[in-house]
């Protein structure tokens, strides 16, 4: 943990915010909840009493399911990929995430021990079919999430304003699908490589396109 001085959106004077550059969720479970639930990044004013949500990079480890997940905005540079070098070389699944949510979303799937791939092409598949079975128009969906998987289940949400349905598809029908096209999921693990929603997206945009 490091203190540094930020500026209070709401009434701009500074003060000193605790930040973490790292999480370790096996030594340290209180912080793995508070990145859960979104309290490490929650700040409020001492002069002002407002509170307010401060996203900064944070690199996420975690030895037990071997994942590394880094929040960040910004594309991994020399350094993070010489971090990620022998972390790929043990095993670990590295991503960025973009966003706190993501972040979430990234832990809750790989402490699953799915694949966070096909999770996304799952995420993907429903969606398709949700709107191509007149359930609701694209524009409609708010959010498409990963809920669980168990015994070879995997369950994924589609929500619009106001209402959602759920999902639940065969790892086996994933995994062939996977197989089918192994190249266009292919993901290089030492750049820290985004797979989210918009990356599934873009993958079968530039497969139409290619055709």
């Amino acid at each position: 943990m490091r203190t540094v001085a930020y500026n209070c959106p709401y009434c701009g004077k500074s003060m000193e915010v605790d930040v973490y550059d790292v999480v370790h969720a096996r030594e340290e479970p209180e912080l793995r909840e508070r990145v859960l639930s979104g309290d490490l990044f929650r700040i409020s004013c001492p002069h002002c009493k407002h509170d307010f949500m401060v996203q900064y990079p944070l690199v996420y480890i975690d030895q037990d399911h071997r994942f590394v997940c880094w929040l960040s905005e910004q594309d991994a540079g020399t350094a993070m990929q010489e971090y990620a070098r022998p972390l790929d070389r043990q095993g670990y699944v590295l991503r960025r995430c973009p966003t706190l949510r993501e972040l979430v979303e990234k832990i809750q799937i790989l402490e699953d021990g799915a694949d966070d791939v096909m999770v996304e092409l799952a995420k993907y598949d429903c969606f398709i079919e949700f709107v191509t079975n007149k359930k609701g128009k694209a524009e409609e969906v708010t959010s498409v999430e990963y809920q669980r998987t168990e015994n070879e289940v995997m369950k994924i949400n589609v929500r619009t304003d106001d209402k959602g349905m759920s999902f639940l598809i065969p790892i086996s029908l994933l995994r062939e699908e996977m197989e089918q096209n192994s190249a266009r999921y292919a993901v290089d693990n030492t750049t820290f490589p985004v797979v989210n929603e918009q990356w599934m997206v873009s993958l079968f945009q530039n497969s139409s396109t290619k055709n």
